[in-house]
């Protein structure tokens, strides 16, 4: 009885192959754009989650306070990870070229009024990939 229907997972499969062709075709775009972003703060759940990880596995990767205050400062900037094809996308402060401790995933971010209209998007679709 709790079998699913034939083709759902076919559907489902197809789904998060269209999502992850969006969210690099975005990546792609936004990461064009040579004087970044501003920063419009970090999901204060995603905070608490990252401050949780960083305290229990010290010195992986840059503090997420430290993160923050260099996104305040400095902006932001989206890039692609090495394999671009799996979704793999960063947001970095935009002076930064570190992706293995400086990154922030998009879902992370809050999302502003004022914004880029692709950057929401960025976001809304990394959000509905976390089940």
């Amino acid at each position: 009885m709790g079998e699913s229907a034939p083709g759902q997972s076919i559907n489902k499969s197809n789904e998060r192959e269209q999502r992850i062709k969006r969210i690099v075709a975005l990546a792609l775009e936004l990461s064009t754009k040579p004087e970044g972003f501003s920063f419009p703060g970090i999901d204060p759940s995603a905070h608490s989650r990252i401050k949780a990880e960083q305290e229990e596995y010290p010195g992986y990767s840059t503090p997420v306070d430290e993160l923050i205050e260099r996104f305040n400062n400095e902006g932001m900037k989206v890039v692609l990870g090495a394999h671009p094809e799996s979704g793999n996308v960063f947001i970095l402060p935009s002076d930064s070229n570190d992706i293995e401790n400086d990154n922030l995933l998009p879902r992370h971010l809050q999302i502003g009024e004022t914004m880029d209209e692709r950057l929401k998007e960025l976001i809304l679709m990394s959000r509905a990939g976390v089940k």
